[in-house]
């Protein structure tokens, strides 16, 4: 499972020089960071192509459908053929904060059916630390004739979720601890957690260096948060980028996971939906089993 999802960077020079080499994005995103085109631009991965997450890895931005929808699959498609994507053409995705935001890319471009879409494995600063070298400016890339379809990776909408919704799948809160308790809330409408929801900051996915812990590691900390071998949980966070990330990470652990796109910043603008504050208590977690 880990070989289908992670590359690192002796992994990718070597794809690269070989006769199909992938193509590789750059993924450059943080909340509050409008700056990651500029990033790009002072230093990248040979060949890398800027990706915009907000532009192009998300449907326009609005109170009913959050701060990053799906896009429509059209667009998806118009996009990923820009970057210069073909049929059977591998992808590697990257950033420079422990693929957070990568792995959005990672996630849409596997739901829209490309099989081979890996992650560089501590991004950036492990391609730097390998002793790789950096390009600057903008790559122009070819023209790519990739056909994508809709529904290889699970996701449900807000309606399925929560009291009423159609499933009982327990909820997994990416977001850091604070955001989850409700003490801070930088952008969405009212601070809190989906009800029932268990916080399982997605950094934690992550060891010191930025790369992904290990597969066992892995599956020690979700059963810590009560899931195992079986379960699907639903996964949201502030807008749906994060939450790509913990999928991500229950796939190198074995396990499943399914997508909230809408994620916080949905359910935090509907008045209508219940919010809850403070260590869920009615959520199996380590932390309040002390």
């Amino acid at each position: 499972m880990v070989a289908e999802l992670l590359i690192d960077p002796d992994g990718l020079a070597d794809a690269m020089l070989s006769s199909t080499p992938p193509v590789v994005l750059d993924v450059r995103w943080q909340l509050g960071d409008p700056d990651g085109h500029q990033h790009y631009r002072a230093g990248h991965i040979p060949g890398a192509v800027f990706v915009d997450l907000d532009v192009e890895l998300a449907g326009p931005p609005s109170p009913e459908s959050g701060r990053h929808p799906l896009p429509e699959l059209a667009d998806l498609q118009g996009a990923a053929r820009r970057w210069g994507i073909d049929d059977d053409v591998p992808v590697v995705v990257y950033d420079d904060s422990g693929n957070l935001a990568a792995a959005r890319a990672w996630w849409l471009l596997r739901w829209g059916g490309i099989a081979d879409v890996r992650m560089l494995d501590g991004g950036l600063g492990a391609w730097q630390s390998a002793g790789f070298r950096v390009s600057q400016g903008d790559t122009e890339p070819r023209s790519g004739a990739v056909t994508l379809t809709a529904g290889h990776l699970p996701s449900v909408t807000i309606d399925n979720i929560g009291i009423g919704g159609d499933t009982d799948a327990q909820l997994l809160d990416a977001r850091a601890a604070e955001r989850y308790r409700g003490e801070i809330e930088p952008v969405d409408p009212r601070a809190g957690h989906i009800p029932g929801a268990i916080s399982a900051p997605t950094a934690e996915n992550l060891a010191a260096d930025g790369t992904f812990r290990s597969p066992d590691d892995l599956r020690v900390r979700f059963a810590t948060l009560g899931i195992n071998d079986g379960d699907d949980p639903v996964v949201y966070c502030g807008s749906g980028v994060n939450a790509a990330h913990q999928i991500a990470a229950l796939q190198i652990a074995g396990l499943r996971g399914t997508l909230f796109a809408g994620s916080w910043s949905q359910w935090s603008a509907d008045q209508a939906r219940p919010v809850a504050t403070g260590a869920d208590e009615t959520a199996l977690t380590k932390e309040n089993l002390r």
